[in-house]
């Protein structure tokens, strides 16, 4: 039982460690500073990373204050609606009970 404990212990510091020691390496530089002369700063000093998607801009969009929060749920909508468009749930055919 000790060295399970130990074991787990020993797990965690590591984890605490590995993170405490690279915070930003998530944060891609590159992509934050694409297009300006300078990185662009959050106000704790992170980089600011772009959005990778169009839910991500909205969400963007929608913190900034650029729109609306009824205006974010439509743009949504729109979003699901031209996905199953694109993209429709087809539902696999039943074939009865299992043969045992």
């Amino acid at each position: 039982m000790f060295y399970l404990i130990a074991a787990v212990a020993a797990i965690i510091l590591v984890s605490v460690l590995a993170a405490w020691a690279f915070p930003s390496a998530g944060i891609d530089d590159a992509h934050a500073t694409a297009g300006t002369g300078k990185a662009a700063k959050r106000p704790d000093g992170e980089p600011v990373r772009k959005p990778e998607s169009l839910e991500g801009v909205l969400v963007a969009q929608l913190v900034a204050g650029t729109i609306s929060p009824v205006q974010y749920r439509r743009a949504v909508e729109r979003i699901a609606a031209r996905d199953e468009e694109r993209h429709p749930l087809t539902v696999p055919p039943e074939n009865g009970p299992a043969a045992a």
